[in-house]
Formats: C-alpha cells, structure tokens, sequence
C-alpha cells in the first residue's frame, strides 16, 4: 500500500524537544520531500519513522498499523543514506542481494529480484564489479538497488545526492524522479537543498525548529507561501523583504507606503486593523524588471553576476544595509558599483503581518496549470 501517517509525533533528547508535534498524512504514491536548513529536525523525523530513533510521543502508521515498537525491519521500510554503506569485497550484484541473502530467499528468487532491480537502474553490465570500481552515481544506484529488492512499503531517503557533483545531482534528480514512476512508490526524502525539493516533490514539507512551517506542491509553496520563513526559504535566489507601512485598505487590496519611494496597492485579502502598522513586502528577484511598473525602486549594485542566461545583481535600497537582489536577463545593462532602478508589480508582491503571517494572496493556482492541491 505505502501508506504513512504521523500522529503528533515528538522527540525529546533529554529535556531538549528537538521535533514538537508533528503531524502529517502520506497517501500511497506520493513523493514527499523534507526540507529545512540545518537543526531543524528533518533527519531526525525520517530516523523515527525508520525505527532508528526512538519516538518520544505520539504515533507513526505505515499501512494502518502502528510502528512503533517495531524494529527497522518488520516497519516495510527501505532506507538509502548519504553514505553509500556499500560492502567493498562484494560485487554489486551480492550487495544488491544482501537483504534478500538475509532473509534466506532461494538462488532463484534472489537472481529474479537483483536482476528486476539492475533493469531498473541500468546497472545490468556492472553486477561483477566492486563497489570501487564504479562512479559516485552508480554507487549511489546500487544502495537504491539494495532499496528495491526489498519491496518495501515506504522509501527513505537521507540526502542521497550531497556527496555528488553538481551535474551528477541534476542527473540523478532526474533519474531518481523517473524511479519514482516506474515503481509507483512512496517516497519521503530528506534534503537541505531546495531544488532538489522544487524538482522532485509532489508535496513539500517545511520544517522549522521542529515544527512544519508548511506542507504543500511546490508551486504552492512558491506562489502562496503561509510565512516569511517559508518565503525566504523557498526560492532561489531568496524573497526580498521591505519593511513598509500600511496606509489604508480597499476593496483592490492593502495600500502600502514603500519610504521615499511610493505607494503601491499589493492584491491581497485584509484582515484586523492593519492602518499605520508596520508590514513587510515581499518581492521575488526574478520578479523584478527594468521597464516601469507599478512601483520603481532605486537601487545601488554591489555585485553583478552574469550566467548567462541570467544576470544576478545584489544591491541596496538608499539608507538600506540589507542586500536587495534582482534576477534579469542574461543582457541586461547593470554594471557593479553603479545606480539603476527596477520596477516590481503588485500582483507579484508578498504582503506579512506584523507576526510574519502572510496576507492571502489573490492569485488562482489553478490559472497556472498546476494539480489540485489536496
């Protein structure tokens, strides 16, 4: 089935709460990505529902029934870590028959399965090698490889892609994407890296000090994000944020005072008394231009980037420490260590509370092409 369910789960080291009451629905299929920077107890969440951690409180189910007291083994789990955890004097063919040499499946079953799994991964012509003889990526498809031939109900995955090179990270995402298809699994994977998140979820779960800061599609998160974490975590590169006060209400949206600058109504839905409070915009650098707008910004380049495709610059705002970055095309006539102005239109703007809530944002996802969100 490859069902999974979290019940209030929590995990304590001693008097430190390290994951605070997480709760979450996985149906079976689903390719779920946890993602955070560092502390924020991703790996120790995908550790409890293996059965290498113990669960401090609250409920894991894998295909209706509760895990808890189970060792790794009996949970119908596979997990693939960072390391590759390879055996150096076995062949790839008796490493990706290690599980089933375990559990004391006949010659037959064990050559049936390994073969099915090397199809998969393309690794027919490399089962009489050693581990040291292949690349990083086809050692990589072996631990996978060791994953499949258990035909488990859930696979984890811990970071599997941070000891690669950065090509071979975007052909593996794509390889493991594909994967993923062909065997109609369920799939929870842990990364710190938001594009391998972007690429490969078919649901995003943001974690932030223990908590889930938001669970949606990537373009969900993208486009509607609940907070300013979950703003400034997702995308690259991140949001910009301006601080700017709230100078009224209409039926179109909030009317917001950018200082010495302007003022700009953002299409978002009010709510509370929000007049003279101080709020925060949020504007995407890719989301910038250099033709007029609804709003002009002038700005000072610091650092220009030029890749190409893109120009990257990182600015400031007049009277402004904080770095303001803008995503142009790859032609565009900005030159570090000079002045130039960008304009930003409102139904590309973020609006934020005081508390860093964001406003609904009045945009229809479904405008966009993109799945129902659940």
């Amino acid at each position: 089935m490859g069902q999974l369910k979290l019940e209030n789960v929590k995990k304590r080291f001693g008097t430190a709460e390290v994951i605070k009451g997480v709760s979450l629905d996985v149906k079976h299929g689903e390719f779920i990505v946890f993602v955070g920077p560092s502390g924020c107890g991703k790996s120790t969440l995908l550790r409890m529902i293996a059965g290498l951690e113990e669960i401090s409180e609250g409920d894991v189910h894998i295909d209706d029934r509760v895990v808890n007291s189970l060792p790794p083994a009996k949970r119908g789990i596979a997990m693939v870590f960072q390391s590759y955890a390879l055996y150096p004097h076995m062949t790839v063919y008796e490493n990706i028959a290690f599980p089933l040499r375990v559990d004391k499946l006949s010659n037959d079953e064990v050559d049936k399965k390994v073969m099915v799994a090397a199809r998969i991964l393309k690794l027919e012509e490399r089962l009489q090698h050693k581990p040291g003889e292949l690349s990083g990526g086809q050692r990589q498809r072996v631990a996978i490889g060791r994953a499949i031939v258990r035909e488990p109900s859930v696979f984890l995955f811990d970071e599997p892609l941070s000891n690669l090179d950065a090509a071979l990270r975007a052909t593996m995402r794509v390889e493991l994407t594909k994967l993923h298809h062909d065997l109609d699994a369920t799939m929870i994977y842990v990364t710190h890296d938001q594009v391998e998140a972007m690429t490969m979820a078919d649901r995003i779960v943001v974690l932030d000090a223990g908590f889930i800061a938001q669970v949606g599609t990537p373009l969900e998160l993208y486009h509607k994000p609940d907070n300013l974490f979950v703003a400034g975590f997702i995308g690259n590169p991140k949001m910009n944020f301006i601080e700017v006060e709230c100078t009224g209400t209409t039926k179109s949206g909030i009317k917001v005072k950018v200082a010495d600058t302007g003022e700009i109504t953002v299409p978002v839905a009010p709510r509370g008394d929000i007049k003279g409070k101080t709020l925060t915009l949020g504007i995407r650098p890719e989301h910038t231009r250099l033709t007029k707008s609804d709003l002009t910004l002038n700005l000072h380049a610091n650092v220009v980037e030029r890749l190409g495709i893109h120009t990257v610059t990182y600015a400031n705002l007049p009277n402004d420490d904080e770095v303001f970055c803008t995503v142009q095309e790859g032609t565009a006539p900005i030159e570090a260590n000079s002045e130039f102005s960008i304009g930003i239109n409102a139904i590309d703007c973020h609006l934020f509370d005081e508390e860093g809530v964001a406003f609904e944002r009045d945009i229809d996802l479904s405008n966009l092409g993109l799945p129902e969100v659940a």
